[in-house]
């Protein structure tokens, strides 16, 4: 029961600190006169990863390595499986053919840079450096390219910059305690389900972690694709799943080398790198993710979850 007790005040307290430092951060953005699609790429993205950065975080602390690398890499699994997948099933998303070239490749590069760097084994902290390097020379790269070409944001979503800078410099401050009070609950009550249970670090890492921390992501895509801003919406998620290789892990490895398995090199990471390559024949062939597509994503993600407790 107590377990239960942590979990659920420390669930709300992710979503909510995740719901207001994203719309701290969109509307500083906007005032920044950023595009759409780099708000979703970076500012959105890094919003709606911050539970999984606190999340891993703390089980960096706790010593909870298993936890830590199986929310960072079953976050990347429901972003496209559930969160996408579901989004798609309710709102079909209109996508530029134009991912095929930039952002997906991207994700795919740094998949594989995170496949390589974790080899040996291990995760360092010269390699959470490195990681860290990459996340801040691609933020700066977009913004900077944005603010050139004069990619401003259009009338509609320029309106959530309308709150005074104090204003939304708060709605980040107090999102940022929603998510490390949240983060330090819902670690403790997911430890705690997974000890009296006997289900493994690992399992609990990359199923009720990587769902609950994911939940920002599926609240800020199905909006944004609601709202017709699938710019936003689709961006949010490949920026996420970059942030989450480059910016999560670099950061947890600088606080406690993580121990890489090889399950999450064979099993995990394969589907992370397949949901991700699944997703060029659906753009090629398409201009939207279909509900159909959205559908053959939920029918992957819930494949997969049932490989892993079938074991």
């Amino acid at each position: 029961m107590n377990e239960i007790l942590l979990l659920i005040p420390g669930f709300a307290a992710l979503i909510f600190g995740g719901e207001l430092l994203v719309r701290g951060s969109v509307g500083l953005a906007l005032k920044a006169k950023i595009s759409p699609m780099v708000i979703g790429l970076t500012v959105v993205s890094l919003g709606t990863s911050a539970p999984e950065l606190f999340a891993s975080m703390q089980a960096a602390l706790m010593d909870k390595t298993d936890i830590a690398i199986g929310n960072i890499i079953g976050s990347n699994i429901a972003n496209f499986g559930l969160v996408l997948g579901f989004t798609a099933l309710i709102f079909p998303i209109l996508i530029s053919r134009s991912i095929l070239k930039k952002e997906l490749p991207l994700l795919i590069i740094v998949s594989l840079s995170f496949l390589f760097l974790s080899l040996d084994g291990l995760l360092g902290l010269w390699d959470g450096i490195l990681l860290i390097v990459g996340i801040i020379t691609f933020t700066v790269f977009l913004i900077v390219k944005s603010v050139k070409n004069h990619e401003a944001p259009d009338d509609q979503i320029e309106k959530k910059a309308r709150h005074g800078f104090w204003t939304l410099t708060g709605l980040i401050v107090f999102g940022s305690l929603g998510l490390y009070f949240g983060s330090e609950w819902f670690l403790e009550g997911a430890v705690e389900i997974a000890t009296k249970f006997g289900v493994s670090d690992h399992v609990i890492g990359v199923t009720l972690v990587a769902f609950g921390t994911s939940i920002p992501e599926l609240a800020t895509s199905g909006i944004a694709a609601f709202r017709k801003q699938t710019d936003i919406s689709l961006g949010n998620l490949i920026g996420s799943n970059v942030f989450n290789i480059l910016g999560v892990l670099g950061v947890t490895a600088i606080i406690n080398p993580l121990d890489i398995s090889s399950h999450i090199l064979q099993h995990d990471f394969i589907w992370m790198l397949g949901l991700t390559l699944l997703l060029f024949p659906m753009i090629y062939f398409g201009k939207k993710i279909s509900r159909f597509n959205g559908l053959t994503l939920l029918i992957c993600y819930f494949t997969y979850i049932t490989l892993l407790f079938w074991k």
